[in-house]
C-alpha cells in the first residue's frame, strides 16, 4: 500500500488530524468533507481536497498533496490542477494548498515560477520529520509519526539486526499509540477504524514479520476483530483446509482427509508459533510475555530459546 493512500484513508476517517497538521483547531474538521474531486471536462482527478460543507465563501478549499517522491515537475502539476479546478467549478471560496513531505530532502520541485505562491500564506509545506516533538502528541499526530517512521538507512536494511533494532523502536511507538487510542477515543466506531488503520500501517511498515509476530509483539488483543486480522485468519484456515483435503484425497480415505485437515492446522499453527519465539524475544519481550501472547507453556518457550541460543 502506498504511503499517500494511507494518509488519504487517515484524512477520510479522521479529518481533524489534517487540521492539527496545519496548526488549526481540530474542530474545524466539522465544517469540511474530505473528497476526491474530478473535473470531467478535462478528465483529471485531484485525490485530496477538503471541501466546506456549508455554502459560505469564507471557508477556504484545501488542496492536499502527499508527496513522498522527488519530482522536479511537481509544483507545475500541483498548481495547474488547482487553477483548472477553480476555473471549471462554480465555487467562489478562497483556497489553500498543503503539501506533505517526509522531509526537505524530497522537496525538489522547480520553484522559480511559483516562488511568490510558495512564500504566501496560501501554500503550506509540511515536513513530517520536523513535527514538534512533545512528550505527549495527540493520537492523530502520533499516528502520522508512526507512518513516517523509517528504517535506519545507515545500516544494511537486509540485516536481521537492523530490522530487529528498528522493530523495537516501532514497537514502543505502536504500543503507546494503541493504548492511547483505546483509552482516549470514546466513539467505538472511530476507535475500531483507527485500530484497523494502525494495524494496516504495521503490516506495511514491518513486511518481514508474520501476522502472528505482529499480534504478539504489540499484544494486539483488541485487533483480533479487525478486518486485516480476520482476512488473514480466514485465508490461513482455507489454505489448511485445501491442504488437508488434498492429502486426504491422495490417501483415498475420507477419514484421512479429516485427520489431515486437523493435523495440518494444528501442526502449522504450532510450528509458526515456535518459529516466532526467537524473533519476539529479540524484540525485547520477556519469556513470560511471549508465552502469554502465543498461548504456549513457559517451559516450552524457554526450551526453544535455549536451543536457538546454542545454534
Amino acid at each position: 500500500m502506498k504511503t499517500d493512500t494511507i494518509f488519504y484513508r487517515l484524512f477520510q476517517s479522521f479529518p481533524s488530524i489534517f487540521f492539527e497538521l496545519i496548526n488549526h483547531s481540530p474542530t474545524e474538521a466539522l465544517a469540511y468533507q474530505f473528497a476526491s474531486v474530478e473535473v470531467k471536462q478535462l478528465a483529471f482527478r485531484i485525490d485530496g481536497v477538503f471541501l466546506p460543507t456549508t455554502t459560505t465563501a469564507q471557508s477556504p478549499i484545501y488542496f492536499v498533496e502527499v508527496q513522498f517522491q522527488r519530482d522536479s515537475q511537481f509544483y507545475s502539476r500541483f498548481f495547474s490542477e488547482i487553477f483548472m479546478y477553480l476555473n471549471k467549478t462554480k465555487l467562489s471560496n478562497d483556497w489553500r494548498g498543503v503539501v506533505i513531505y517526509p522531509s526537505r530532502n524530497v522537496d525538489k520541485g522547480a520553484t522559480q515560477q511559483y516562488q511568490e505562491l510558495l512564500d504566501s500564506p496560501r501554500v503550506s509545506r509540511i515536513y513530517l520529520d520536523e513535527l514538534a516533538e512533545t512528550s505527549a502528541p495527540s493520537v492523530g499526530i502520533a499516528t502520522v509519526q508512526l507512518i513516517v517512521t523509517e528504517e535506519d538507512t545507515a545500516i544494511d536494511l537486509w540485516s536481521r539486526c537492523a530490522i530487529d533494532l528498528w522493530s523495537r523502536y516501532a514497537n514502543a511507538l505502536a504500543q503507546d499509540l494503541i493504548q492511547r487510542t483505546t483509552e482516549e477515543i470514546d466513539n467505538e466506531r472511530q476507535k475500531r477504524e483507527l485500530l484497523q488503520l494502525i494495524e494496516t500501517i504495521l503490516v506495511y511498515k514491518l513486511p518481514k514479520l508474520s501476522c502472528t509476530e505482529i499480534e504478539a509483539m504489540f499484544s494486539l488483543s483488541d485487533l483480533r476483530q479487525t478486518k486485516v486480522y480476520q482476512e488473514a485468519k480466514a485465508e490461513g484456515i482455507q489454505a489448511g483446509r485445501l491442504e488437508g483435503i488434498q492429502e486426504g484425497r491422495l490417501e483415498g480415505i475420507q477419514e484421512g482427509r479429516l485427520e489431515g485437515i486437523q493435523e495440518g492446522r494444528l501442526e502449522g499453527e504450532i510450528q509458526g508459533k515456535l518459529k516466532s519465539i526467537p524473533r519476539l524475544l529479540a524484540l525485547g519481550l520477556t519469556i513470560e510475555q511471549v508465552a502469554q501472547a502465543l498461548e504456549l507453556e513457559v517451559e516450552l518457550v524457554k526450551q526453544v530459546f535455549e536451543q536457538s541460543s546454542d545454534s
